[in-house]
């Protein structure tokens, strides 16, 4: 997703563990809020600490060591490579480097399950992960799961035992804004940090980078070096896992996002059932209502997804939904974009029927939608690339019906990334899932098969045009 340039967000986190309510915390009356002298000293003592000594256990921070191989293109100083790669390299000379990198992770079951983002373990070979706890206990850990569209990894704790400390989930679409929150974790390395805070905002999808994502907003001082940690209620259960800040200069101001839980238990319990995430089919290109949108549909009010799009015979189709239908509400939760109503879809799990409110003609529409999986594609319809070529690490498909859905895609010819493999070509030269491949020299790609074909040629060099978010690329690179 590319962001105007005063969005600069940086990864943090927050670790946190269990804890309950105290008597304390109970909300005052109205009148007791008035100015005034506190009536004994016990009234001095209302405090966190009851939380946070049962939540500290539960938090863990998480080493990572791989190594690394970068490379230097002869292309690297021309000024529209470093606009397309972000000034990182291009394909060329290899090298090598240790790569090092500390971030934090919520212990989820007694048996040592861990939830942190897949930033935080993302790196090249032979990546070792170490976990420590707050008593100072160290353990190697595996990943068992990572899901780069959520932002979410799971790993294992090895040969630790099935007595460790966990949190336990809350429902985040109980949360209000106002709701007191507490974010506990290891900021610049400076020792675990306990912060208070409150949800200031519900479903930011503003600073999203793919179609099913989010965030809780949170004013709970959070700061660069707590990727992957955790923000809990005041029933000390987890609500979000800590991704990104706002920040001019690097450290909080105030504007903290998470991944609300249900999706954080969505991808965990997938991945201990050693299931890989499935998202619901829509099978319907969605847009969300923008004042043009909303004038020329004369809408009240700017907000909802419009259908652009309907696939012949794809769950949409079938249940109904008409283009240019505006989705209102999933599940009688507002949706105010997009995101959103690929949020909600996707939290209620296939296997069930989600109730949609459209707008159509003027009039409120209720649509039932059974959430199915996408097809299958053939075995000709995706590859794993790999060799001396740029796409090396790059998984590619035929730009299918379900395809297009899942990346918004609007081209049906070409060949788009589907995922890049850390430690690959293609991950080097900052290729991202949802880049359709065009053109590959004087070829232009139809499909896949065609794609692995041309990469097994060995050239001198690769020129490559592609085309992503609207706009189309052109690049030359080294063999």
């Amino acid at each position: 997703m590319t962001m105007p340039k005063r969005f600069q967000f940086r990864a943090l986190a927050i670790l946190l563990g269990l804890g309950a309510v105290v008597g304390p915390f109970a909300a005052p009356a109205v009148e007791a809020l008035d100015r005034q002298v506190p009536p004994s000293s016990e009234a001095l003592q209302f405090s966190y600490a009851p939380i946070v000594k049962r939540a500290t256990p539960a938090v863990v921070n998480v080493y990572v060591r791989s190594r690394v191989r970068t490379s230097l293109s002869p292309f690297a100083n021309d000024p529209f490579f470093q606009r397309f790669f972000g000034g990182r390299g291009g394909f060329g000379l290899p090298q090598e480097r240790i790569q090092q990198s500390l971030g934090s992770g919520v212990i989820i079951s007694p048996d040592g399950v861990i939830v942190t983002n897949t930033h935080v373990i993302k790196g090249g070979s032979d990546t070792q992960i170490r976990v420590a706890l707050f008593d100072k206990r160290e353990y190697d850990a595996r990943i068992i799961a990572q899901d780069e569209r959520t932002d979410l990894a799971v790993l294992k704790i090895e040969k630790g035992g099935n007595d460790f400390p966990y949190l336990q989930f809350a429902n985040s679409d109980k949360l209000e804004v106002g709701d007191v929150v507490l974010a506990i974790g290891n900021p610049f390395g400076v020792g675990q940090t306990v912060t208070s805070g409150i949800i200031s905002a519900l479903a930011r999808t503003e600073m999203a980078q793919s179609d099913t994502q989010v965030f809780l907003q949170t004013d709970a001082a959070i700061n660069p070096g707590n990727s992957g940690g955790a923000l809990v209620d005041m029933n000390g259960k987890l609500v979000g896992i800590n991704t990104m800040i706002f920040s001019q200069s690097g450290g909080s101001v105030g504007i903290g996002f998470a991944i609300p839980s249900n999706l954080v238990r969505l991808v965990a319990d997938n991945a201990i059932a050693g299931r890989k995430i499935e998202r619901p089919w829509l099978g319907a290109q969605l847009e969300t209502v923008d004042r043009e949108k909303a004038q020329l549909l004369k809408l009240d009010r700017v907000s909802g997804a419009v259908v652009m799009r309907l696939t012949n015979n794809s769950p949409a189709a079938r249940a109904g939904l008409l283009l240019g239908d505006v989705i209102i509400t999933v599940d009688s939760f507002d949706v105010a974009d997009a995101h959103s109503v690929h949020y909600r879809l996707t939290t209620r799990g296939i296997g069930n029927t989600s109730r949609l409110e459209v707008i159509r003609n003027g009039r409120v529409v209720k649509v039932d939608l059974p959430l199915l999986p996408a097809p299958k594609p053939g075995k000709d319809d995706v590859r794993n690339l790999s060799g001396n070529h740029p796409f090396d690490g790059a998984r590619v498909s035929n730009i299918l019906p379900s395809v297009a859905d899942e990346f918004n895609l609007d081209e049906t010819d070409g060949v788009v990334i589907v995922a890049v493999r850390s430690g690959g070509v293609a991950a080097r030269l900052d290729f991202q899932p949802g880049d359709v491949i065009l053109q590959v020299g004087p070829d232009k790609i139809t499909d896949v098969v065609m794609l692995d074909e041309i990469t097994r040629k060995p050239q001198r060099l690769w020129s490559v045009t592609i085309k992503r978010g609207g706009r189309t690329m052109k690049l030359q690179m080294s063999g």
